[in-house]
């Protein structure tokens, strides 16, 4: 399933998550397949998870949530739908907005 949402594969995971995969599954680290599939810009699967009931703020077990990780990897489409799906951009450690700042992601701290 990670590998899936890593990849982007939306149609693969959804077929998963219909036959019973949580859309909130996660690892031994505590990452949920949110986490892979924003960190590697696939907005479209993130909807999916979101609009399946993935929680978009869930943080990993290091605080690390997927918004921080998309602002990180400057994927402003994934940004917007974590933040359609609800995410809070001051949750995590750090947060969205501390990565915007950190890293001069000026673009993201709108």
């Amino acid at each position: 399933m990670f590998a899936l949402a890593r990849a982007g594969e939306t149609e693969s995971s959804r077929a998963y998550v219909a036959a019973g995969v949580p859309a909130g599954l996660a690892n031994d680290k505590g990452d949920t397949l949110l986490i892979p599939a924003a960190y590697h810009g696939h907005a479209e699967t993130v909807r999916m998870l979101t609009g399946l009931g993935a929680g978009p703020g869930r943080a990993n077990d290091r605080g690390q949530t997927p918004l921080a990780g998309a602002v990180f990897k400057k994927e402003p489409d994934v940004v917007r739908a974590l933040l359609d799906a609800g995410a809070d951009p001051r949750a995590g450690n750090p947060s969205a907005m501390d990565t915007a700042k950190m890293f001069a992601k000026d673009q993201f701290l709108e």
